[in-house]
């Protein structure tokens, strides 16, 4: 059968592809896999699973489908109800389960949802698992009667637990750590909204909440890390000393400095790795970045002497290099950033208290802090109905991109992405200059064009 798993999870308009049935269905289907592996605890009478959502109003018939769907195949249900995803894969590894479920379509608009899998220790599934799901979806199979059908239990401090977890990563001394910092937090009116205003709050900062009213319908909209303005906007309206923007699962987070000037991942990811060097907790002097990540980022940990380590666009890949090599910090241009040391995912709100923390010891302000990145202009164009595949085997286009990289020297660089599922390439080109930019990208999407066409 065509696979379902895309590259985080099974995603899709909610009610439409994703629907109530497949819901139920995958979720027999991961305890069949789990169970038929032996990947649970044998000391468990049965399995053990923990699920969690964001606002999304179509996120509760999901979760119920999901629910039914574990407890029918003998699995016991521990119900998080609203969670950011760090959140369910911190109490997957904490709780023991055997399986983690996250309900959510992240930054994605409302009408969405997602279904996301996690095993035994809060990471990500294998592939080879969610093929086997996969393999046996829909599929009949014998299913447990009596006594051996799951308990579902709804779990009495979730937010509470995670919150705790969140503030025992900070290393100050301080039983306040941000104390004298003004923050804004733009919650997208997701998954954090309970958990970010409070862990902030009890950290010391003073803090400014905005996007914290879900109704169901409102996530995502006109707020959180895809729309920054009311972010901004809030950051001068009150003075703050920064501004943190979370997206609907809370797994990525963008900020403001106290202009109200966007900081973007890159620039997070190198305050956090000049920060953890200095300290001497940053596993390899290596941090863990994507190709997307701007060219002033490299520059700027090279002078650092921080090495970098670039893999495929998604956080998927940035995780299995930082396992492969030890490094402990990774993270995507979009916000992903992942400290291994205290979590097993992206986690937005883990990254605004270790910013704001080495805002708070160094004395610093964020754009400060920020400047040691000097980004270099971007310019990203996409060439459609092209061959994706031959974008590697043309010749032709091979040497014009080195002719382009030859020019440009040290002071740029050019990218050609294929999409994974559409006829269409991006051209990414970095350069001294905006104008420089658009010029290169320009003429390599027309070679694109030219030697790629359908």
């Amino acid at each position: 059968m065509p696979r379902v798993f895309g590259t985080d999870g099974v995603r899709g308009l909610a009610n439409a592809t994703l629907t109530a049935e497949l819901a139920l269905n995958l979720s027999v289907a991961a305890a069949r896999v789990i169970i038929a592996r032996g990947d649970y605890e044998p000391s468990r009478e049965r399995p053990l699973a923990v699920v969690g959502r964001d606002t999304r109003i179509s996120g509760q018939f999901l979760e119920h489908a999901v629910v039914a769907g574990l407890a029918s195949a003998g699995v016991d249900v521990l119900r998080l109800r609203v969670l950011p995803t760090p959140g369910v894969a911190f109490l997957t590894q904490a709780l023991g389960a055997d399986l983690g479920v996250v309900i959510s379509a992240s930054h994605n608009p409302m009408p969405d949802n997602g279904i996301k899998f996690l095993k035994h220790g809060g990471h990500k599934l294998d592939d080879v698992v969610e093929r086997a799901m996969e393999a046996v979806l829909g599929q009949e199979w014998e299913r447990p009667l009596g006594a051996d059908v799951g308990r579902v239990t709804p779990y009495a401090t979730p937010v509470e637990e995670y919150v705790e977890h969140l503030l025992s990563t900070l290393t100050a001394s301080s039983g306040r750590p941000l104390e004298g910092l003004k923050v804004v937090v733009d919650c997208a009116h997701g998954a954090a909204y309970q958990a970010a205003p409070e862990a902030l709050r009890r950290a010391g900062a003073e803090v400014v909440v905005i996007g914290a009213e879900p109704d169901g319908l409102n996530i995502n909209e006109g707020c959180g890390s895809t729309h920054l303005a009311p972010l901004q906007a809030a950051v001068l309206a009150h003075g703050a000393d920064a501004g943190f923007a979370l997206d609907g699962d809370a797994d990525r987070c963008l900020a403001v400095d106290h202009l109200g000037h966007d900081v973007d991942g890159d620039q997070i990811l190198a305050v956090l790795a000049v920060g953890l060097s200095a300290a001497g907790r940053l596993g390899d002097d290596t941090v863990v970045a994507t190709v997307m990540s701007n060219l002033g980022f490299v520059n700027a940990m090279r002078t650092a002497g921080i090495a970098v380590r670039q893999t495929r666009v998604g956080d998927r890949y940035v995780l299995e290099e930082m396992r492969a090599s030890g490094a402990t910090l990774g993270g995507e241009q979009s916000g992903h950033v992942i400290m291994s040391e205290h979590a097993t995912t992206g986690d937005g709100l883990l990254t605004a208290l270790h910013v704001l923390q080495r805002m708070a010891l160094t004395g610093q302000s964020l754009r400060s802090l920020a400047a040691v990145v000097t980004r270099l202009p971007q310019v990203l164009v996409n060439v459609r109905e092209v061959d994706r595949t031959r974008v590697e085997a043309d010749v032709e286009l091979a040497a014009a991109v080195a002719a382009e990289e030859a020019a440009l020297g040290e002071t740029g660089r050019v990218l050609l992405r294929p999409s994974g599922t559409e006829p269409l390439v991006r051209v990414m080109v970095e350069a001294a200059t905006q104008e420089l930019a658009r010029e290169v990208a320009d003429r390599l999407a027309g070679v694109v064009s030219a030697r790629l066409a359908l």
